[in-house]
């Protein structure tokens, strides 16, 4: 069995329940999971097999504390996951997880990325409303929607896809594996 950790950061919660919804996927014996500030040390590291990290974005790239820790990463398997305010398929969201993979060591295999829509910090809401009309997160009309669409997530079918994708992982791990056993 691969025994697999799962680190997140959440700024308004939409990370940790993704990552809660994974971790139900893989249960307690095959996994770990701890926020970003509980994570394990590098040291402790090569006891896992495939490593889930879940961030929020913050000007277009994981925050910085999982920035850090990816930067720790060498020789791992890695599933990158993330929450962000925007369409989960726009050009923000996928040009996130490029900057997101360019913070791993050496080494590293993307496994597969995850992304999921979610509420934005009241706070930056707040700071959005008195930004000018020529900057891109000015309160248009287009972004006060996508703030309310953006407040209605994760919701039920975000965690039911996340649960999904994670499992979908798995299998593709065991048929890599069996594959493989078939080439030798």
């Amino acid at each position: 069995m691969q025994k697999w950790l799962i680190v997140y950061s959440s700024n308004t919660g939409n990370t940790e329940q993704i990552a809660k919804a994974m971790f139900q996927v893989l249960g307690s014996e095959a996994a770990d999971i701890y926020s970003i500030k509980e994570a394990p040390a590098v040291e402790q590291l090569p006891q896992y097999d495939i490593i889930a990290v879940g961030y929020w974005l913050t000007r277009g790239a994981p925050d910085k504390a999982v920035q850090q820790w990816l930067h720790n990463l060498s020789g791992k398997r890695v599933v990158l996951f993330q929450t962000h305010g925007t369409d989960k398929y726009s050009e923000h969201s996928v040009t996130a997880f490029t900057r997101a993979a360019s913070c791993l060591g050496d080494n590293c295999e993307v496994l597969g990325t995850f992304g999921c829509q979610g509420r934005i910090n009241p706070v930056l809401l707040n700071k959005r409303l008195t930004l000018s009309a020529d900057d891109p997160h000015a309160p248009t009309e287009r972004n006060k929607k996508r703030w309310v669409m953006a407040a209605q997530h994760p919701d039920t079918t975000d965690l039911a896809e996340a649960r999904q994708f994670i499992a979908a992982i798995q299998r593709k791990l065991i048929l890599r594996e069996k594959y493989q056993n078939t080439q030798q």
